[in-house]
């Protein structure tokens, strides 16, 4: 079963104040930690590579980096769609390598209190596919699937990213 990013003990009355950016795949809504996002980039051009994972777009140099740019519409099993002016790349620290993740758009910075983190339920949170999913948050009129993008691979394809 899944985790929250910050444990919440029952009957703690103080809660972390912790940061989120949120981002949008079709009609729903994600969100990181705000600690491990390096930074977000304009959608640019993708150096395509052979036989990899379809979620796998291929790469990027930033800054002299080369950095794997993984589709996250692919990678949950969603419709493609084209890029618009509101396609990002989300930079992230994935257990300590740089990898890109191609979102709809971001959304926004948000700070919620540990306490508003709920477990996801068991039905999505119990196989190991799906082990990403670290928390529910009620935000505005929609709830946020908050997730542990880190969790997302298999330490082959880890291995894998890092050969890339």
């Amino acid at each position: 079963m899944s985790t929250a990013i910050v444990p919440v003990k029952k009957g703690e009355a103080q809660h972390e104040l912790i940061q989120l950016v949120s981002f949008s795949l079709g009609a729903e809504e994600y969100a990181v930690e705000v600690l491990k996002v390096r930074e977000i980039i304009r959608m640019t051009s993708i150096t395509h590579i052979p036989n990899t994972p379809p979620s796998i777009e291929g790469i990027i140099n930033l800054r002299g980096k080369v950095i794997p740019i993984v589709s996250l519409r692919n990678r949950f099993s969603m419709m493609s769609s084209d890029n618009d002016q509101h396609t990002r790349i989300i930079v992230m620290d994935i257990a300590g390598k740089l990898m890109g993740f191609i979102v709809d758009g971001v959304s926004e910075v948000i700070r919620i209190s540990s306490g508003e983190i709920q477990a996801p339920p068991s039905m999505v949170a119990g196989g190991t596919d799906q082990d990403f999913i670290c928390g529910v948050i009620h935000h505005g009129e929609q709830l946020l699937l908050m997730l542990q993008l880190d969790r997302m691979f298999s330490s082959d394809e880890q291995d894998a990213f890092a050969g890339i």
